[in-house]
C-alpha cells in the first residue's frame, strides 16, 4: 500500500530517515517503536524526509521520554508557524516500557538512540535502539567483515 504526501510516494513504514552512524557507533541490543509529539509543520517536514539523526539520542526526564539533538528541516512554507530545527520532542511510549527503559539505562549504562524514523498508520513513528557502545576494536572488526562480505559477493558475481 502506497501514500502520497506531498506529491511523494512513500511505502507504509518505508524510513523516512536512518541513523547508519548508531549502527557503526553500537551494539543495538533491543529496539522499541514510539510514537513522536510534532508540531503542524514539523510533520509536514518530516513527511517530506527533511530530518537528520545523526547526533540524536535520547533521553528519559520526569517519568518521560525525550528525543534529544534530532535536526527537523524548517518547513518551507511554514512562514511565522515554523518551529525551532533542534527543539526537544516528546516520545510516546507505555508507562511500563519508559520505566524499563529508565532502569536499563541507569543500571547497566546502556544508552538510548534513534535508529530510524517513518511513517505508520499516518502517525509519525521513530524506532530506538537500547545500545551499547563498540570499542574501536569492534568496529575494525566490523569494517574487516564487512569487507570480506564484498569480496566473496563480487567472486560469485563474475562466476
Amino acid at each position: 500500500m502506497t501514500t502520497v504526501a506531498n506529491g511523494m510516494a512513500k511505502e507504509l513504514g518505508e524510513p523516512l530517515a536512518v541513523n547508519r552512524k548508531a549502527f557503526h557507533d553500537y551494539f543495538i541490543e533491543e529496539t522499541f517503536e514510539a510514537g513522536i509529539a510534532l508540531t503542524g509543520t514539523e510533520i509536514k517536514s518530516v513527511r517530506k524526509g527533511n530530518i537528520n539523526l545523526r547526533e540524536g539520542y535520547v533521553r528519559p526526564e520526569g517519568g518521560e521520554m525525550w528525543l534529544l539533538g534530532v535536526h527537523i528541516a524548517p518547513y518551507e512554507q511554514g512562514n511565522i508557524y515554523n518551529h525551532d530545527p533542534r527543539r526537544r520532542r516528546k516520545l510516546l511510549l507505555h508507562r511500563r516500557e519508559i520505566a524499563y527503559l529508565t532502569a536499563k539505562v541507569k543500571e547497566k549504562g546502556l544508552t538510548l538512540v534513534p535508529l530510524r524514523v517513518y511513517i505508520k498508520n499516518d502517525v509519525a513513528k521513530v524506532a530506538i535502539g537500547l545500545a551499547r557502545g563498540k570499542k574501536l576494536h569492534d568496529k575494525r572488526d566490523a569494517i574487516a567483515e564487512r569487507d570480506a562480505q564484498r569480496e566473496i559477493e563480487r567472486a560469485l558475481k563474475v562466476r
